[in-house]
């Protein structure tokens, strides 16, 4: 590795797949189940960490962990806890480490988020989803608004770092309705907010009943006038977007989120679960980026950990080049966009993965845009504009 680069941050997803319920817009490795043995399960995924510790090619302090899911808030916190210390234990953890659990706005989940916060988490992504009652119902959500707004008021008691996930551009969502919604939710002076626009997922119930005629998004044109007044609101409020879906103060950037789009290293473990992480010699002559994929089934996966340790299924080997795509696809969703010069450093010269002709070409068609040596006239970085930003992909 080049002396002057630092070694990439290192983080820790961690994959809770039960729900109580599927919610018919979901495409993530989710069940429904109740006879799950919750402790059974938190034993299992301290093994896999310890694993997925031995088959890193370096130890480093975690900077951050996640709880997703399924719906992470339905954990016991004793498991919570023990998970957490397991990690600091195997990795340490760094000075500012960031540990984030998801959850639902109900108010059983609302209040064990104390029992969360004394477990180690220190920050909370809540599914609030929308603020409209018949959205909600729309979106098979368990809670209704009212229960929602008390649950922000209970977490928010605990949690200063606390964000809450917004879906819009739903079929036949107005301008109108959209902005009142945007507004309340700007009104809570939250410093993080995720705001997605409703995709239709294969393998989801929406997919089935779009298949079936059924008009369930917005067209394109009306959705990117609704992601444009976003830009534009929570800018105005001091919560300018840093990437696509996700606004906040400066302070407050997720950053085991900014970890993937930033192409760090990071662990997987649970159920379905992804991870990557680069394996770097003869400064990165020699470079492979590793990818790991777990069993999606629970049971599948547990048996598999209490066996050999590990869930495992698929194992991943990509170089220079792959690697390079995915820090210029996952970067261009940053509003800083991507160094040229870092890929480079680390994938080898430009001409190896790099079309500088369609740079070019979108350049002078207004969707790209970047900054250029002075003594090489090379770009230097690529940014997505505001107009690029509503092509990506």
């Amino acid at each position: 590795m080049p002396a002057s680069e630092e070694k990439p941050n290192l983080a820790l997803y961690i994959h809770w797949p039960f729900c109580r319920q599927k919610c018919p817009y979901c495409d993530f490795n989710s069940h429904v189940s109740t006879t799950h043995d919750n402790n059974e399960f938190g034993k299992a995924l301290c093994l896999e960490i310890s694993y997925m510790a031995e088959i890193l090619p370096d130890r480093r302090a975690l900077k951050s962990i996640f709880f997703g899911g399924g719906t992470p808030s339905l954990m016991p916190p004793a498991v919570v806890g023990k998970i957490i210390a397991h990690a600091e234990k195997i990795f340490g953890f760094a000075p500012t480490i960031e540990v984030t659990a998801e959850a639902n706005p109900t108010s059983v989940e609302a209040k064990v988020m104390n029992e969360f916060y004394h477990a180690g988490v220190n920050r909370v992504s809540m599914g609030v989803q929308s603020l409209d009652y018949d959205i909600l119902k729309f979106l098979g959500r368990e809670h209704d608004v009212a229960e929602a707004l008390s649950a922000l008021d209970t977490v928010r008691q605990r949690f200063d770092n606390l964000s809450i996930d917004l879906i819009y551009a739903t079929a036949g969502q107005t301008i109108n309705n959209w902005q009142n919604t945007l507004s309340q939710a700007l009104a809570f002076d939250l410093s993080h907010l995720s705001l997605y626009q409703l995709i239709i997922e294969p393998g989801t119930v929406f997919y089935s009943r779009q298949r079936n005629g059924e008009a369930l998004r917005l067209d394109d044109d009306y959705a990117a006038d609704l992601f444009d007044l976003t830009q534009h609101m929570t800018a105005v409020a001091g919560l300018p977007a840093y990437e696509i879906s996700n606004h906040s103060k400066t302070s407050a950037r997720c950053q085991h989120n900014l970890n993937y789009w930033q192409a760090g290293d990071w662990i997987g473990v649970g159920p379905g679960a992804h991870g990557r992480f680069t394996i770097a010699t003869d400064n990165y002559k020699n470079l492979q980026r590793v990818g790991t994929a777990t069993r999606r089934s629970p049971a599948g996966w547990l048996q598999s950990v209490q066996k050999t340790g590990h869930g495992i299924d698929t194992h991943t080997h990509d170089g220079p080049g792959a690697f390079a795509a995915e820090m210029i696809m996952m970067g261009l969703r940053l509003t800083n966009g991507v160094s040229l010069q870092r890929i480079e450093t680390m994938c080898g010269p430009r001409d190896g993965w790099l079309d500088d002709g369609a740079v070019t070409q979108a350049i002078e068609d207004g969707w790209l845009e970047g900054s250029k040596s002075n003594d090489s006239g090379m770009v230097t970085d690529l940014r997505a504009t505001e107009s690029g930003r509503l092509r990506l992909n």
